[in-house]
């Protein structure tokens, strides 16, 4: 997912950051989102969630 891929990404490319622990050696807190989805379909929605991942 986003929080994991770009944490680990960021402490590749800045491993003194975790090396000192800031944050505990977590980039991001635990937290959730959640949206409706309005008038779109789940199949809409699975294809645009596949698009990004693409991108």
């Amino acid at each position: 997912a986003f929080k994991g891929g770009s944490a680990r990404l960021f402490f590749e490319l800045h491993p003194e950051i975790k090396a000192q622990k800031f944050w505990g050696g977590h980039l991001w807190s635990p937290s959730y989102f959640m949206s409706t989805l309005g008038d779109m379909s789940k199949e809409t929605v699975e294809k645009y969630i596949a698009s990004q991942r693409k991108a």
